[in-house]
């Protein structure tokens, strides 16, 4: 068995909001200098995230560790200089001044590669678009056109309770955050 086959799960620090710029520059770097046989795999953990804009679904990844890179990798002789002097890159979590990277524990790895498994499988998260007492109209179901006011949000079922006038008089409904925009 080669040095090469011996990889670990790593975690390197970058420049937040850059993360998916800086794997890939990693990425064509260490195949640029001939390395890639030392590093299986470079992962950048996102979540999908649904929001509403202008009463459509807008989905977006979104980076789940925000900072981090996780890398597989057998950090060997020149590895390791090679990645933290490259621009936007900080260095290894964990590491020691002047010492070596330090990998991540295999549950550490499962957790981490756990958590963004169940995020791109999990229902999507939907960032709550609208506050108690807003102005909304009704865009779909049977009370489609009518417009009400924003009583109650609950979050855990992804509803509003919305105070709609019906002839005259005002009755609450539940309604899910699709069948409502912002007025």
């Amino acid at each position: 068995m080669a040095d090469t086959d011996i990889k670990k799960w790593y975690v390197v620090r970058a420049v937040s909001g850059q993360e998916n710029k800086i794997r890939n520059y990693m990425e064509s770097e260490i195949n640029r200098l001939g390395f890639s046989e030392f590093v299986e795999e470079m992962l950048v953990p996102t979540q999908k995230v649904v929001q509403i804009r202008k009463g459509k679904k807008v989905s977006k990844q979104k980076v789940y560790f925000p900072g981090y890179i996780m890398i597989k990798a057998n950090l060997s002789g020149e590895i390791p200089h090679i990645i933290k002097a490259l621009p936007n890159v900080i260095g290894f979590l964990g590491e020691t001044k002047g010492g070596d990277p330090i990998p991540l524990r295999t549950a550490e790895v499962n957790r981490m590669l756990g958590t963004v498994d169940d995020l791109s499988t999990e229902s999507e998260n939907i960032s709550i678009p609208f506050a108690m007492g807003e102005n909304i109209k009704v865009i779909d179901g049977p009370f489609n056109g009518f417009n009400g006011t924003v009583e109650n949000v609950n979050e855990d079922k992804r509803k509003l309770e919305v105070m709609v006038k019906i002839f005259g008089r005002k009755t609450p409904l539940e309604l899910s955050y699709m069948q409502v925009e912002k007025i």
